[in-house]
């Protein structure tokens, strides 16, 4: 596995879709990932750190978690098929670890950064998909 940061948002100006692109942490490849237009307001929003006077839907599911005794360990993009990528929530809760929810990677991201949770991605997505130049 293979620990990605942040690196920018983006809008593809030729097909109109927002795109997050992760770097490798200790590394030069890129990930760029399309997501939907409220993900992608929604990691915006909390990297600007604007406080919505109530809860928006991932701040709800870590108030859950929490509230449940759960924490979010990781987010691992684990696959890409037909060019739409896969993630996973590996949680756990009372020193129980083992509890893996199949999620968008576009959720998992807005959910890990609220949570203060690493990101991984597999070797084998980060070499199908990966780019050197962004």
């Amino acid at each position: 596995m293979i620990e990605l940061v942040l690196s920018k948002i983006k809008v593809d100006e030729t097909r109109g879709e927002q795109v997050i692109v992760f770097r490798e942490k200790e590394g030069t490849r890129y990930l760029p990932v399309v997501i939907g237009m409220s993900e992608v307001n929604a990691i915006k929003m909390h990297l600007a750190g604007v406080k919505p006077p109530r809860p928006l839907t991932h701040d709800l599911l870590l108030q859950a978690l929490q509230a449940l005794g759960a924490k979010l360990d990781k987010v691992v993009i684990d696959r890409l098929q037909q060019n739409t990528f896969f993630a996973k929530l590996h949680l756990s809760r009372d020193q129980h670890n083992g509890i893996v929810l199949d999620a968008r990677p576009s959720d998992s991201v807005a959910l890990a950064l609220r949570a203060g949770s690493p990101i991984f991605v597999s070797e084998e997505v980060i070499g199908e998909a990966g780019l050197h130049e962004f």
